[in-house]
Parts: C-alpha cells; sequence; structure tokens
C-alpha cells in the first residue's frame, strides 16, 4: 500500500507553517467532519449548519425541552426509537453482560483498574495546613479537599467498544471519591448494547448509564432532564460534535478539556527501529481521524520509516483509514539536530510523545510540552492508552501547552479554610485596612474596625 505522507527537510521546507496548519485542521476549529456528515446534518436540518450551529441548537433545544427533544435527536441521529425506561441500562442487563462476558477479559479488566487505582492514589494531594502563633495571636490556614458530588462520562461508541475509555475516566473518579456516576454511551452493538463495555460497568460498580450519545447526550448531562440528574463536570473523549458540545456548556459544569483527534509525535535518532516508529504512527492515525509525526535528525530513518508504513499498512484491517489520515495529518521531518526536534516538539505540543532516542531521559530534559511521555524503544503509546496506570485522556491540539491529562485530582474541590482569634485580627488589622482604603472599598475597611471596637 502506497502511503504519501509528507515528507519534510527543516534545511528546505518550513516546519512550523506544517505545524500550524495541523493544529489547525486538528482542533475543534477545524471542523474535521466528512462530506456523509455534512449531507446528514443538510437532511435533518435543512440547510448547511456548520459543526457549531448544530450544536448550539441541540443543546438550545434540549435545554428547553428536556428528555423528549434527547430522545427525538437520538431516534432521528442514531435510528433508535427509545424511551425513559429504555434509554437506562437495566440491572438485570449489567447482571447478564456480566455473566456473558469472557472471564479473562474481567481479569483484565480487573489487573488494569488495580493499575490505575494505584497511580491514582500516589497523585492524590494532601490537605495543607499552616498554623502561625505569636503571644496570643493564633492563625490556622488549611486547604481542603472534597470529591465531586457527581460526575458524567462520555464513552464513545460509534466505531469500536472503549472499555477503556471507561476505566481511564472512572477509576480516577473513584479514586478521588466521587460517589454519583453517570455514563453516556451512543446506543450502538458498540455502546449502549456492548456487552463488553456493560460488563465493565457491572465489575466497576457504575450502575447509571443511558443510551444517548452525541451533543444530545452531554446537554442532558449538563442541564439535567427528566431521569437524568445534571452533573457537576463532564469529562471523556468524543467525535467533534461532542467536542464543541462540551466547550458550549462549560460554564453551566466544568469539563476535562475540548478534546479533538487523537495525535502522536515520536522524537528518535539512530538507535530506533524503523519499524517500531511505523507501528507507533499508525496507532494514532488508525483512529481516523489521528496524526501521527516523526521527528528525527538521522536522515536514514526517514526514508526507512516511509517502507515501514507501507509494508504495515498493507496488513492491517484499518490500513486504508490511517494511511489517509497519515497522508492528510502526518509527516516525517527531518531537523537539524536533536535540539531543534525537540524546539518543534514544542511547538506543537502534542497529546502523546514518545522519545525514542538513545538516552530518552536526556531528551525528555530538552521538554516542556506534551500530554502523555512514553521513554524508550519498548515504551509504545498503546501501554498507556489502555493499561500503564495514568489516563489516556489527554489534552490535543496544541493544549498541552497549557492543559494536563485527566487525573484523581480533576475530581476534588479545593477550599481554603481561614479561622483568626482576636489578637491576631487585631495583628493584620493595619494591612487590611490599608489596602481596602487604597482600592476604595471602604465597608471592607469597616467590617475590621467594627471587630476591634
Amino acid at each position: 500500500m502506497t502511503c504519501n505522507i509528507p515528507i519534510i527537510d527543516c534545511t528546505k521546507d518550513n516546519a512550523e507553517e506544517l505545524f500550524a496548519q495541523l493544529r489547525d485542521k486538528l482542533s475543534p476549529r477545524g471542523d474535521v467532519v466528512s462530506e456523509a456528515g455534512r449531507q446528514r446534518t443538510i437532511d435533518l436540518f435543512g440547510e448547511a449548519l456548520s459543526p457549531q450551529q448544530v450544536v448550539a441548537r441541540i443543546c438550545g433545544e434540549v435545554e428547553q425541552g428536556g428528555l423528549s427533544v434527547v430522545l427525538d435527536y437520538t431516534a432521528k441521529l442514531d435510528g433508535k426509537q427509545l424511551t425513559a425506561d429504555t434509554m437506562r441500562v437495566s440491572p438485570e442487563e449489567f447482571a447478564a453482560a456480566h455473566a456473558a462476558a469472557d472471564e479473562e477479559f474481567l481479569a483484565t479488566i480487573r489487573r488494569i483498574r488495580d493499575n490505575i487505582i494505584e497511580f491514582q492514589q500516589a497523585v492524590l494531594p494532601k490537605d495543607a495546613r499552616v498554623i502561625r502563633e505569636k503571644g496570643d495571636a493564633r492563625v490556622e490556614l488549611r486547604q481542603r479537599h472534597l470529591p465531586l458530588k457527581r460526575i458524567g462520562i462520555c464513552v464513545p461508541g460509534g466505531a469500536a467498544a472503549y472499555p477503556s475509555t471507561l476505566l481511564m475516566t472512572a477509576v480516577p473518579a473513584q479514586v478521588a471519591g466521587v460517589k454519583e456516576i453517570a455514563v453516556v454511551v451512543p446506543p450502538t452493538d458498540f455502546g449502549g448494547y456492548n456487552t463488553d463495555l456493560l460488563a465493565a460497568c457491572h465489575e466497576l460498580g457504575i450502575t447509571e448509564v443511558y443510551r444517548i450519545g452525541g451533543a444530545q447526550a452531554i446537554a442532558a448531562l449538563a442541564y439535567g432532564v427528566e431521569g437524568i440528574e445534571r452533573v457537576d463536570k463532564i469529562v471523556g473523549p468524543g467525535n467533534l460534535f461532542v467536542a464543541l458540545a462540551k466547550r458550549h456548556v462549560f460554564g453551566e459544569v466544568d469539563i476535562d478539556s475540548i478534546a479533538g483527534p487523537s495525535e502522536v509525535i515520536v522524537l528518535a535518532d539512530d538507535s530506533a527501529r524503523a519499524d517500531f516508529i511505523a507501528s507507533d504512527l499508525i496507532s494514532q492515525a488508525e483512529h481516523s481521524p489521528g496524526s501521527g509525526v516523526l521527528i528525527t535528525w538521522h536522515e536514514p530513518l526517514i526514508e526507512a520509516v516511509r517502507q515501514a508504513l507501507e509494508t504495515q499498512l498493507a496488513r492491517l484491517e484499518r490500513g486504508d483509514l490511517a494511511s489517509k489520515c497519515l497522508e492528510d495529518y502526518g509527516a516525517l521531518i527531518l531537523a537539524r539536530d536533536e535540539v531543534e526536534a525537540c524546539r518543534l516538539t514544542d511547538l506543537m505540543a502534542p497529546e502523546h510523545l514518545h522519545i525514542s532516542t538513545a538516552d530518552p531521559e536526556a531528551t525528555l530534559t530538552q521538554i516542556q510540552n506534551a500530554g502523555a511521555i512514553f521513554l524508550g524503544h519498548h515504551t509504545p503509546v498503546a501501554v498507556g492508552d489502555y493499561a500503564a496506570g495514568p489516563s489516556h485522556v489527554l489534552p490535543t491540539g496544541g493544549t498541552a501547552r497549557f492543559a494536563n491529562g485527566l487525573c484523581a485530582t480533576d475530581f476534588l474541590k479545593r477550599s481554603s479554610v481561614i479561622a483568626y482569634n482576636p489578637a491576631a485580627l487585631t495583628n493584620i488589622a493595619p494591612d487590611v485596612c490599608r489596602l481596602a482604603t487604597k482600592e476604595g472599598l471602604t465597608a471592607h475597611r469597616a467590617s475590621v474596625e467594627i471587630r476591634l471596637e
């Protein structure tokens, strides 16, 4: 299979311009929608709306009309006639799916759950406490962490079943102490009717799963509809419409991120194997859409990886889809040296970064921006996607410049707790009153002075 992935030589070509184009195409602003999807929009709404307009219309109608609108869009978009009862997975369905599931699959779920728990517990913060005592004056300052009460999880289910996404979102929330978890998943054979996914829910103790997807599911979680209580935060990946819906409802609820297509950059030197690199690039491109970029300063690796791509794509089930994605959203880039390669990587701020060099720890010291980093020739991105312990819900589209991957701390609320006794208030009053006076907020000053009289 021929793969016409772009090849960029930094001595001749402008790699920064390529990255700018990639960021635009892969961000929610890129409107990465198939022609069939655009036609479907016209058929449904009678006009060629942008994805943002589609999402705004659906979310607005759900907010006003509630469950009936959610079920109506489920019928129109997913072809499923559901009721309030059949929308929610029943306890009997969970039990039946768990009983029918392969025992080795369930054992895998349990092992991965334990890996996630071990890592997520390790990153939980401890409540800070500061005590200042001087004579009779005593000040106590604390920072308290409490779990969110209720969250919503979006699990994709269009092209494949994703029990891994359930694990990587629900388990960190459970470690944080979240008691109520509502899962939305499309009403498809890969989603709300998938035995493995429902069995995984049962194994994790998740009992609230709704067979709804798309923007209407996000709106239902954010606003609350009959039978679905509103949540405090929505996490989990989805297509462009899900990402835009999360952006639309942000402020009504918190969200993890506005996720775009999956992406990887492989940083490699002369110690790397071309077939390993090709497999990493394809593994993200097969998400379709997905991006795979190699940056190396070892020129022979460019052609070796290109040939390995063609060999591997020819024997993979989704090879044609991955090949098209690599042509549209991928590149093989020859940098002048390691310093330039790392600078270009930071510019792209990838979701996944695989450092495949002789001394990956040394290379890592030159990197600032990446969602998840995989060190060494034998740490493929897939181990992070499925089993290692950190969540695979990561910042995309260059947002790793400022955003972080999902973890247990994202399900905690922080509150500062401040306690002054009378002597301590007397000591600090001049500073408080002086600043309040400078800012013209005399009532602030008076609230201190009245306690000193």
